[in-house]
């Protein structure tokens, strides 16, 4: 389990003084970042292969509140990937300093070609990176099915 720590500031809040929505986001986001340099997968690793990490949902459950000047750990698990690489699932869980769990969500991360603007192509080289990623207890390799199991499609206005 990757784990980084944050303390809760004032900027973080929302107007009901815990913290807000796009706070959970930006820590989440900043805590895969980090599992992902700290596991040899950097923005210049990324960017020498033409891709960007992107984010193609996060569902998050809200348990407990979390207040100013807390401190608090978020975790990331990868519990699964596609075997071609181009899909992963992270984990994330929120906990306090008691290590009670305040908030779980769930990621379903993918790459772009930072060029063409569409699914990137994972190299041999980022395949092998990818499979070393420590797993989490309920890891899978995931199917086209798992990567749509919402089903969701865009509505447009018109």
């Amino acid at each position: 389990m990757y784990i980084k720590e944050f303390e809760i500031r004032w900027s973080d809040l929302d107007a009901n003084l815990h913290l807000g929505n796009s706070t959970y986001i930006d820590y989440m986001s900043h805590t895969r970042m980090s599992f992902l340099t700290d596991n040899n997968l950097s923005l210049d690793v990324m960017r020498n292969n033409n891709l960007g990490p992107i984010t193609l949902y996060e569902h998050i459950h809200y348990f407990k509140e979390i207040k100013p000047r807390e401190t608090i750990k978020v975790s990331l698990e990868v519990s699964g990937y596609s075997a071609d690489g181009l899909f992963l699932m992270f984990e994330h869980n929120f906990y306090n300093s008691e290590g009670k769990n305040l908030a779980y969500a769930e990621i379903l991360f993918s790459w772009i070609d930072i060029k063409k603007r569409k699914f990137g192509i994972v190299s041999k080289e980022l395949l092998d990176i990818i499979e070393t990623f420590p797993r989490s207890d309920n890891f899978k390799i995931l199917t086209k099915e798992d990567t749509r199991k919402y089903g969701r499609k865009p509505k447009d206005l018109v």
